[in-house]
């Protein structure tokens, strides 16, 4: 069994990474990075510990639709994106379906806080475009291939703005990086919003204590900080500042969220 097929396995039973671990005798951490795709070629004998676990629990009985297994990556479209249950978070990219797992509180608590700062800003008064926090599907290339779900966005121009989620490329992206989606938000998403328009691109890296800031309307990429001082928003011409020693301080009142300890 592949891992891709554990993969829509685990998305069909509904399997956490924490059952996964605790079935196979495989760390959590290991678990993770292995169905994020971060481990791209994990232990033979971790392999078959996995696919014990589904073989076990009836995974070739599952009456799962046919599309989950018999589609590559790279083949799946919106309807694939719509049929998984709305429980389980999922992104399309170019075809190919990546599984999010559920955020850490640090990854919350800094998305939620930039988007308090945003829109406090935006409702004082200063300005038309919308702030939204995930999940909100956002269609970024307005076909059916790619569908994904950013922590942060602003949308500036409404006509974007459908009752499903939004049509085409926001103005601003914000991303929390963590060591599942690392690897995703830094490569694959950031040619992904280049190329479909987004003006700016902020990722904040929590490990590091680092934001990684790409102006693409500027052509100023990349810019890194630290999180000791305001940082302006190119969007709005620098008059919003983000406050990022409010987040200094919740990561360093939490430095991790529990995962990178069970490797």
């Amino acid at each position: 069994m592949t891992v891709d097929e554990m993969r829509q396995l685990k998305k069909i039973k509904g399997y956490t990474y924490a059952q996964l671990a605790e079935w196979s005798g495989v760390p959590l951490g290991t678990v993770q990075k292995i169905f994020s795709g971060e481990t791209q070629s994990p232990r033979y004998s971790t392999l078959l510990a996995l696919e014990s676990v589904f073989k076990e629990k009836g995974g070739h009985s599952v009456k799962e639709p046919a599309h989950y297994l018999a589609k590559k990556p790279g083949e799946y479209n919106i309807q694939d994106y719509y049929a998984f249950p709305e429980d389980k978070r999922v992104e399309l990219i170019d075809g190919v379906i990546y599984d999010m797992a559920s955020p850490g509180f640090v990854h919350q608590r800094i998305a939620g806080e930039v988007y308090r700062q945003i829109a406090n800003y935006i409702s004082s008064g200063k300005g038309s475009c919308l702030p939204v926090i995930a999940p909100m599907d956002v269609r970024l290339d307005c076909d059916d291939r790619t569908m994904i779900q950013p922590d942060v966005i602003i949308v500036c121009d409404r006509e974007k703005v459908k009752g499903w989620g939004i049509m085409g490329a926001p103005d601003f992206v914000l991303e929390v990086l963590s060591p599942s989606t690392k690897r995703k938000d830094c490569i694959k998403k950031l040619d992904k919003y280049m190329e479909a328009g987004v003006r700016e691109y902020w990722m904040i890296d929590p490990s590091k204590q680092k934001v990684i800031v790409y102006q693409f309307e500027n052509e100023i990429y990349p810019a890194v900080y630290g999180l000791d001082m305001p940082l302006e928003m190119a969007i709005f011409d620098g008059k919003l500042k983000i406050d990022l020693r409010e987040i200094r301080e919740m990561i360093q009142e939490y430095p991790t969220d529990g995962r990178e300890d069970l490797e």
